[in-house]
């Protein structure tokens, strides 16, 4: 079965934190001119702090967030009530430099998963509730890699929920194509994670579908990586809207941020917000997006 889901549907995601360089845009403002390891384990475990105290219970990691896992797990201690959600298939390669050539690598081979995996579960042991493929796309072999789907069903059988994130301009396509992958006559992928918001909307439909067939779906990206930041309360009150959306993210990276986020949930129309933009030319703007 799906995890439970937390009684508040904004989560919390570590992806701009957890590391020195990433793509959403403000960066030099957010966040201090010392990035050290230190330092942003001392901003996570802040924001951490923050959004437990405003009723945040899901969080969310990976293993290319730098060491957003190690600072996730060393702020769990004994708050049981939590649901812990990570992502493997990329891997951190920016040595903690913003200006690293390459930041992640992706790869969704069975050996990737048993090394990342590990890494995972020695940081979380049991404290891991659901555990995703990293952005999938419709040619990923993550679909149909019958060795990679046996491990990932044993994952599950010892308690895991097992779900995938999507990303690129055919994300309903991926998911469509998840939700058929079964193991032994049953659904392999319980939860999906997707880029939905305003400028880009078009997984919508796939993701009620998976909604509608039992799936969790979590909403990521619902500030279009910083560019609807202005209306951040506004973008993400209209993906609360969608009746599909069991949890939506913020990747806020100051407390402010996040309690400005956090507004949404009193937020019953949002008005018009910009208008949605070809999934394609959405993609290039965001491959374009300077790590920083």
């Amino acid at each position: 079965m799906p995890f439970e889901p937390p009684a508040t549907r904004i989560g919390l995601g570590l992806a701009a934190v957890g590391r020195p360089g990433y793509i959403n845009l403000g960066r030099d403002r957010d966040l201090p001119p010392d990035r050290s390891v230190e330092a942003l384990r001392a901003r996570s475990h802040e924001l951490l702090d923050a959004a437990y105290a405003a009723g945040i219970r899901y969080f969310d990691v990976a293993r290319s967030y730098g060491l957003a896992e190690e600072f996730l797990a060393g702020w769990l201690g004994d708050r049981r009530d939590v649901v812990v959600g990570s992502k493997w298939g990329y891997t951190y390669t920016a040595g903690w430099r913003v200006d690293a050539p390459v930041h992640e690598a992706k790869d969704h081979s069975v050996a990737t998963f048993d090394r990342q995996v590990a890494e995972t579960l020695a940081l979380f042991g049991d404290r891991l509730d659901l555990y995703q493929i990293h952005s999938v796309t419709p040619e990923s072999t993550a679909l149909t890699d019958p060795a990679l789907h046996g491990r990932l069903a044993d994952l599950a059988a010892s308690g895991v929920t097992v779900g995938l994130s999507t990303s690129g301009p055919h994300q309903a396509d991926a998911i469509r194509a998840a939700l058929r992958v079964q193991v032994g006559g049953e659904p392999l992928f319980r939860s999906v994670q997707a880029t939905w918001n305003p400028l880009e909307p078009s997984a919508g439909e796939a993701l009620a579908e998976a909604h509608a067939d039992g799936r969790t779906v979590i909403i990521k990206e619902s500030l279009a990586n910083g560019r609807l930041a202005d209306r951040d309360a506004d973008a993400i009150a209209a993906a609360l809207r969608r009746p599909w959306a069991t949890v939506v993210l913020s990747g806020a990276a100051t407390t402010a941020q996040l309690a400005s986020n956090l507004r949404a949930l009193d937020i019953t129309d949002p008005g018009p917000l910009p208008a949605a933009e070809p999934p394609a030319g959405y993609w290039r703007h965001r491959a374009s997006l300077a790590w920083a």
